[in-house]
């Protein structure tokens, strides 16, 4: 699509403003949502001078919003942002999960079908696998989620593929672990690199669990608001489910602090704690059908995202 309009729920977030901004860079038009519970302002500074911005500030939840802000703009596609971040906030507020991770999803689907959106997109997590032991993971692995936030996206996704009988598009964008600027390392929701880099840059110890031998794929904000962007604007069909994205480089949690310690020589030694319960001990995502499907690669490095990340610690320009 060219010059397309989207609705990007949960806007004023990590993810949603990095893809707000990635969207105007490419020249379409955005409608932003986003009720501030957790969103902030200022993460759109850049965009709210963009005449091509619009933002709502407004709950998801509300009857008719969507269905409303669709129609009035002629909504292209939606990327559905908005929701609950956080597997432990999830499982400890199972109510607000299902609410939030599940209703909304809900919400979202029926106001793209009675307006007559073509696309949504919706952002699922490498959570739904669980703890498959087929590594990389592709699409087609088994998916056992181990926590109520996995279930609730995996449940989204499977509801959401009944509305392909409406000739709707609906692309499940699976994000493996993504780090980057505007990531709040005070929350306790926050990803291990949002919350590493804010204890080295003050001179305190990080805890690490286990023996640090833990892999995850970690990817680049940057990288993921740009696949966003090209899912939601991609001229052509796109085939409904879901949709890893990843580097599909594995990365030990110990590889990730010796770069915060090259970067911090002087810093505190790491404090060893127990194994947590249900951790997922391996993780690595294969990112054949995103490249094959929308043109997608990883780009960023986690070096190099590591150094540009405490390099400036605000927003910087995009990539």
């Amino acid at each position: 699509m060219k010059n397309c309009n989207v609705i990007v729920t949960g806007a004023a977030g990590f993810i949603g403003s990095h893809t707000v901004d990635r969207l105007l860079k490419e020249g379409h038009t955005v409608i932003g949502v986003d009720n501030l519970s957790t969103g902030r302002l200022s993460n759109l500074a850049k965009a709210k001078a963009n005449p091509r911005f619009h933002f709502v500030r407004a709950d998801l939840m509300e009857p008719e919003l969507m269905v409303r802000l669709c129609r009035e703009h002629s909504v292209d596609s939606i990327i559905h942002l908005a929701g609950l971040v956080s597997v432990v906030e999830a499982q400890n507020k199972p109510t607000d999960n299902f609410t939030l991770n599940l209703h909304a999803t809900h919400i979202v689907g029926e106001a793209a079908r009675t307006a007559g959106v073509h696309r949504v997109v919706f952002a699922s997590s490498a959570a739904t696998y669980g703890d498959c032991p087929e590594m990389p993971l592709t699409e087609k692995a088994q998916s056992n989620p181990l926590s109520l936030y996995g279930s609730a996206k995996l449940a989204s996704e499977k509801y959401l593929l009944g509305f392909r009988a409406y000739e709707m598009e609906v692309i499940f964008t699976r994000y493996f672990n993504v780090y980057g600027p505007r990531q709040d390392p005070k929350s306790p929701y926050s990803g291990v690199i949002s919350i590493f880099s804010d204890r080295f840059s003050r001179g305190e110890a990080i805890q690490i669990f286990g023996d640090g031998r833990q892999t995850r794929d970690f990817i680049s904000v940057f990288d993921v608001a740009r696949a966003n962007c090209l899912v939601a604007t991609k001229e052509g069909a796109i085939q409904s489910g879901p949709m890893n994205i990843c580097t599909g480089h594995s990365r030990q949690l110990n590889e990730m602090v010796g770069i915060f310690q090259d970067l911090f020589p002087n810093s505190p030694k790491p404090v060893k704690q127990p194994f947590r319960s249900g951790e997922i001990l391996e993780s690595c995502g294969d990112p054949s059908y995103a490249a094959h499907t929308i043109g997608f690669r990883s780009e960023i490095t986690l070096e190099e995202g590591i150094r540009q990340l405490m390099g400036v610690r605000e927003v910087f320009e995009l990539v």
